[in-house]
């Protein structure tokens, strides 16, 4: 498969998405270097640490996962499986681009209801995570995640599209 910055380089939503997730990605791994570091710290001089830091950290890892994850969509890295790409006419591979494209915009549609259907119940059921915050914050990345990943993905499907309508590559 092309990466998605070689195709649509010029996209200002595209550009603009990756921009804020290469930040927020930025800023939450630093916060878990200095989390782990002061924990660790804590334990090695004091015996002891902070009860939050651990659960933070672990929703910390699972939201870099996720985001990551969206990064990677628009990239052109995400994980695909490529076994007949590469002896495809060159012909048909913006065809399959575009089938790609659209395939994985339905099933980060389907991913994403599954995860509304999911924040839905923990608000439903209520509960505390770390901060004294709500476990639906804690868990509310699995609906945005998979939302970003469908909206990127319909944004390059409606960019593939254009571009096998106007002719070009």
């Amino acid at each position: 498969m092309i990466e998605a910055d070689k195709l649509y380089p010029t996209n200002r939503m595209l550009v603009f998405l990756d921009r804020v997730e290469e930040k927020l990605l930025s800023a939450m791994l630093a916060a878990m270097i200095i989390l782990a570091c002061l924990q660790i710290f804590l334990r090695f001089v004091f015996s002891g640490g902070l009860l939050w830091i651990d659960p933070v950290l672990r929703y910390l890892v699972l939201w870099c996962g996720l985001v990551g994850a969206v990064s990677a969509t628009s990239q052109g890295k995400h994980i695909a499986l490529d076994i007949t790409g590469n002896r495809l006419p060159p012909a048909i591979v913006p065809w399959l681009t575009l089938l790609t494209h659209l395939f994985c915009t339905l099933a980060a549609a389907g991913l994403t209801w599954a995860g509304w259907l999911f924040l839905a119940g923990e608000i439903e059921a209520g509960g505390e995570g770390p901060l004294k915050l709500p476990l639906w914050f804690w868990n509310s990345i699995f609906p945005l995640a998979f939302g970003l990943i469908c909206m990127k993905y319909l944004l390059l499907f409606i960019l593939q599209t254009r571009i096998l309508l106007s002719g070009s590559k």
